[in-house]
Formats: C-alpha cells, structure tokens, sequence
C-alpha cells in the first residue's frame, strides 16, 4: 500500500477475501482479471468466461502460455482440474440466464445508487466497447466493481448521477476502490471499510456525496 491507496494488486486481493466458497464468477476484462491470481486456496471458486470456458485458473505464467487458451480479454491463462469449454452462445446463455452468481466488473463512472458505466466515455473519438458486460451487469445475482476512485485528473469516478452512457441501471451491490471499499443501492453508497489513513471527510469532498460509514457486513449470501 501506498500512503493512503491500494495498488491495483492490493484491490484485487482484497475483492478476492469477499469472494464465497462456491461461487460461479465472471471476472470482465480489465483490471478484474487481476482477481484470479489472488483467490483463496481453501475455497473452490469457479470462473466463466464469456469466450467459452468454465474453471479458468490463474494467468499463465512464462512456460505455462498456450496460445489457444486466454480469457475474454485475450490474456494467456491457465485451467484448473474439471474445465470445460463451449460455444460462445451458450457462454452467454449462462451470463443471461442468471447462472452466476457474481461478476467484476470495471467501470469509467457507478452511481451511488449503482448505475455503472463502463463501455463509452462519449467522447467523439471514443471506441465503444460494451463487449457482454451489460449481459453480465443485469444477468449476474451480484456485481461488484473495482476501479480507482479517481481519475489521473483527480475527478470522482463515483458520482452522483452518471454522465457517461449507461450500462445498467442500479445493478451494482458493491465498489471495492484504491482509496475505500462501497456498498452501493438505492439509499446511496455506504462506505464499509477505509484505506490507510483515508478519512469519511476526505471521501465526501472528493466525491461531493454525503457518505455514511458502516461496519462491513457478511457476504449477503447467493441462493441458487
């Protein structure tokens, strides 16, 4: 850790503890894949990929790569014991069918009251890039993002309202940052854990919200 901010590792490690012994899981391209490198040892966890695969492990290491085997995100990857693969079309068959139980996402904005965001700044020149996250965003029983808090221009990206073309309305549970850790809703966002020396004040300034602190709660629990 750094001053008062995880590294991105550090967020992906600390999403990784929330993550149930059990769970069907989704991670999107980007900073989520992180994750997989840090998943508890004692839990089975499951990862899917959109590209076709089920009981994706970690990235592959040098020695390890084999070049017909990546995630969405074309990243070189390993398999555990008992993968499978399948077509692509079944792949989203099970991310809209409701069969996972949880995703990560990545995000440009998330509302307090959890709209995300995250396939197109709006800006002329940008290259919109929705890919299957908004069938993981409304498909999956939970979705958590990661993200910095906020931009290399010092901006919040939790806000408010959202101001960049939406993904999915109120679909996100949970905002795991560099800087706090969010439960998110219709009451707004909660924050359930600080990082480093962060204070509630320094959030609610660089956010403009009016945040709330709470005790981390237990994992709300997946039924099947």
């Amino acid at each position: 850790m750094s001053g008062n901010s995880w590294s991105r590792a550090e967020i992906a490690g600390r999403l990784a503890q929330d993550i149930p012994d059990g769970a069907y899981m989704n991670l999107g391209i980007g900073l989520p894949t992180l994750v997989s490198n840090y998943l508890p040892s004692d839990r089975e966890i499951i990862l899917h990929t959109e590209n076709g695969m089920l009981g994706m492990g970690p990235e592959a290491q040098p020695g390890e790569i084999d070049p017909d085997l990546i995630n969405a995100g074309k990243i070189a990857v390993t398999e555990l014991p008992g993968a499978s693969y399948f077509h692509h079309g079944d792949s989203f068959g099970m991310m809209r069918g409701g069969h996972l139980d949880l995703c990560v996402l990545g995000a440009f904005q998330v509302s307090q009251t959890g709209d995300l965001a995250n396939w197109s700044t709006g800006a002329p020149d940008a290259i919109p890039a929705v890919g299957g996250a908004m069938d993981l965003a409304i498909g999956a029983k939970q979705v958590y993002v990661m993200m910095e808090l906020a931009t290399k221009g010092g901006v919040s990206k939790l806000v408010d309202t959202c101001t960049y073309p939406i993904t999915g309305i109120g679909c996100v549970d949970r905002l795991y940052t560099d800087r706090a850790i969010f439960e998110l809703g219709a009451r707004g966002a909660t924050v359930t854990e600080l990082v480093g020396d962060t204070t509630l004040n320094e959030l609610r300034e660089l956010t403009g919200l009016a945040l709330e602190y709470s005790l981390a709660q237990e994992y709300k629990g997946i039924t099947s």
